[in-house]
């Protein structure tokens, strides 16, 4: 079985995180994925921090093992639910979109281990610096909000630029791709679009369908002019965005025209006016199961490839 320091820091029996998705990743999700051997992340997104409380006692009553929870720091909410973390003894705290610089004393002062999303070499170095616990090398390959660089570009980089374990997160689905993570220098992997796929995972029938049925071409990369690139499924509302993008509506309205996309999505399956964030690997994902076993069947099929590595060198 593969064990890495990820797994000894954690408490948890597989190198594997959930990926903490927006109105996806809820607390129910999450225990699933902690009681699977990984790693389950609660997404606080921009919901209230009464809602993140919520999802993490629904977790806590599913599961007794360790749990995370996902600070979107755009979030007007993020620093209630930094307290909030902090009052219901969370894990562990992974962020994305942002700086999540004044929170780490208080959080690492709490015994949380502070695990923040970078996309560059410069913010591995700062979160380094200001005593992050590990780093999650995101690349542009995965759903949601995505940097420049892909993942087989940023894992190393980020590995050279920091002494700390680095989890590798962006185009994994399969036991290759953990396998091919690790060869760059990662100890852990993180997966969301994969976990949509999941039993568990409690989005509308129609995001899921989309999911399973995905092409190879499906997604694409819009809000780049506001300077938040966001990658979703080729839908009817990418594409009208992507239009008004480039048409030249101005910021505010094009800001206004994403709000509750996601959640009309998750909630409601909207195809004309939901955002459908998926990562490049949607492709990959070919059935709905447990993530239990999504878990077990991606480092079951990661083993025998890391083993065979050996065969290459004479």
């Amino acid at each position: 079985m593969i064990k890495s320091e990820i797994c000894e820091m954690l408490g948890i029996k597989y190198p594997v995180f959930q990926g903490g998705m927006a109105w996806i990743a809820d607390g129910k999700l999450a225990a699933a994925v902690s009681n699977g051997g990984g790693l389950g992340i609660i997404a606080a997104g921009n919901a209230p921090g009464e809602y993140v409380r919520e999802q993490i006692k629904i977790a806590r009553s599913a599961t007794t093992k360790p749990i995370g929870v996902n600070i979107m720091l755009l979030s007007p909410y993020a620093d209630d639910i930094a307290d909030i973390v902090i009052e219901e003894k969370v894990e562990v705290v992974t962020t994305g979109a942002g700086n999540p610089s004044k929170y780490i004393k208080a959080w690492n002062q709490a015994g949380i281990k502070v695990i923040p999303v970078v996309a560059s070499v410069a913010m591995a170095k700062l979160m380094t610096r200001l005593g992050a616990s590990a780093l999650i090398a995101e690349g542009g390959e995965s759903g949601g909000h995505v940097g420049e660089l892909t993942t087989m570009v940023l894992v190393p980089q980020i590995c050279d630029a920091t002494d700390l374990p680095v989890i590798a997160a962006g185009g994994i689905a399969d036991g290759r791709g953990v396998a091919a993570a690790f060869m760059l220098g990662a100890c852990a992997v993180q997966m969301g679009t994969r976990f949509l796929s999941a039993e568990e995972c409690t989005i509308h029938p129609t995001y899921k369908e989309k999911i399973l049925k995905a092409t190879d071409l499906c997604t694409m990369v819009t809000g780049k002019r506001l300077g938040h690139p966001v990658r979703s499924l080729r839908t009817q509302f990418a594409r009208d965005y992507s239009k008004a993008e480039y048409g030249g509506m101005p910021d505010d309205e094009l800001e206004a025209l994403a709000t509750g996309a996601l959640r009309l999505a998750v909630k409601e399956g909207d195809n004309q006016k939901g955002c459908f964030l998926s990562g490049q690997i949607a492709a990959m994902v070919k059935k709905e199961q447990p993530a239990a076993e999504i878990i077990k069947e991606v480092m079951d099929g990661a083993e025998p490839i890391l083993l065979r590595a050996q065969s290459w060198v004479k």
